[in-house]
């Protein structure tokens, strides 16, 4: 019995010890992998960019390379008919042939690089990433960028590029309304005037902006408004940047990023050389209306969505059927949410946890940021975070004493210091301090609309 028992245990004894060997070979073997795989580099794409000439080099004229993605801009007439704007094949020409078209001589000298010819709607977003990387490769050697892209989703291309490039040379998306070849066409103006706004040098550091119809908006804010006609792309709240008024590049405002022009922060979190384009998530937008249904939220998630924008009502309302798929896609999946409103402009409810508030962005560039965002961090605090630097407007301006600006987007020269003469006033009056708006607590959730409650006001704060 004892030597039974002694055997029993020794064959216990045993197997605890080769299920040990084997449970620390597999980690051992994970653990060696996975510092194999970290000292591997990043697979990147390369690019086939045109140097630079001998007479590029030395030319005083700005050198402008123009990415070419197709679109409407180099879309042909069907049939020859050129009247018909409606009618047409996008991506038909390339853009050297453009080029042919218009009188560069003394406005840039200017250089093309054929990335693809198609439709906007037709890239993906791993084709945005080789892009990106495109486009910061082309500013290596050239003063400046221009992007030409389809209309239907440039808001979208121009944002990706804007948090994406690294460069703080000039990024100008471009593209037309109605193709190259008919009567009244816009491609032609669209596609010089972008070539003088990325030549002039006045948007460096401004990140990427979107040029059409003489008019310059900041990629972030910018949104297509009208199905056909020329001046469709606005920028809601804020207004355009500047004007293209020939033969002047005029700019009035600068995005906010622009304050931080030559600091570490300038740059966003979303550099593409140090991730794979395979990792970048599958991000959904989710629409609410009268009555909407939970299941566009099951649906995604069953898709394999790691993030989703609500377009909510109001300031970022959803149905209680929607809030509750929400709640359910956050427990179960941890999946990330920002909420967005479907009027077009305006800030949104404050958001806990895995719910984000998307500040003034529209559903589309919040998408664009949450997933890039996904591909860098699954921390939500971490992602709140970018949303309320990169993806909000708001500036932090710091005054001195005399309550002159001390931010600038190009260093000042060297002046002697201007002593004012003193200015008979009347006596300071103390400024009343600010106090917060008392805020009603939102009602609990309801059939028709949920949101988180509002944010309090930050605490306005005086110089004397």
């Amino acid at each position: 019995m004892t030597q039974t028992v002694g055997k029993m245990i020794g064959k216990k004894v045993l197997i605890s010890i080769l299920a040990f060997a084997l449970v620390a070979g597999a980690i051992g073997s994970l653990t060696w992998r996975n510092l194999v795989n970290a000292a591997e580099p990043i697979p990147l794409p390369t690019f086939d960019i045109p140097a630079l000439s001998e007479a590029h080099q030395t030319s005083p004229l700005p050198n402008v390379i123009v990415v070419a993605t197709g679109g409407t801009l180099a879309g042909a007439a069907r049939n020859g008919d050129k009247t018909n704007f409606q009618s047409y094949s996008a991506g038909t020409y390339t853009m050297e042939k453009l080029l042919g078209d218009l009188p560069l001589h003394k406005t840039a000298d200017v250089s093309s690089y054929q990335f693809g010819n198609k439709g906007s709607g037709g890239y993906t977003i791993q084709e945005l990433y080789d892009l990106s990387l495109a486009v910061d490769a082309a500013l290596e050697l050239y003063d400046g960028a221009v992007v030409t892209t389809g209309t239907d989703t440039m808001e979208e291309i121009a944002y990706f590029l804007d948090l994406t490039v690294r460069s703080e040379k000039p990024v100008v998306v471009t593209g037309a309304m109605r193709p190259w070849d008919v009567i009244g066409t816009d491609g032609p103006a669209n596609l010089y005037q972008a070539i003088k706004v990325a030549g002039s040098g006045k948007t460096k550091w401004f990140g990427t902006v979107v040029m059409l119809n003489d008019v310059i908006h900041a990629a972030r804010e910018v949104t297509k408004s009208n199905s056909h006609r020329m001046d469709t792309f606005e920028t809601p709240m804020f207004g355009a940047i500047g004007y293209v008024d020939d033969p002047a590049v005029r700019i009035y405002r600068a995005p906010a990023r622009a304050l931080k022009a030559g600091t570490p922060e300038w740059a966003s979190p979303f550099d593409l050389k140090t991730i794979e384009k395979t990792s970048l998530p599958i991000v959904e937008i989710a629409y609410n209306y009268q009555e909407a249904g939970g299941g566009a939220i099951r649906g995604f998630v069953e898709d394999g969505a790691k993030g989703i924008v609500t377009a909510g009502t109001g300031a970022g309302g959803i149905s209680s059927k929607m809030s509750a798929a929400r709640t359910a896609a956050i427990r179960d999946h941890g999946v990330m949410f920002v909420t967005t409103t479907r009027t077009g402009s305006g800030t949104m409810y404050g958001g806990s946890g895995n719910t984000i508030a998307g500040d003034n962005l529209n559903a589309q560039h919040a998408r664009m940021l949450l997933l890039l965002s996904l591909a860098f961090s699954s921390d939500a605090n971490t992602i709140r975070g970018w949303f309320s630097t990169f993806g909000t407007q708001d500036v932090e301006i710091s005054v001195d004493e005399n309550t002159a600006l001390t931010a600038s987007v190009d260093e000042p020269e060297a002046t002697e210091p201007v002593v004012a003469e003193p200015v008979a006033t009347e006596p300071a009056i103390e400024p009343t301090p600010a106090t917060t708006p008392e805020v009603t607590e939102s009602p609990a959730a309801t059939e028709e609309s949920e949101a988180p409650a509002a944010p309090e006001a930050p605490e306005l704060v005086t110089t004397p």
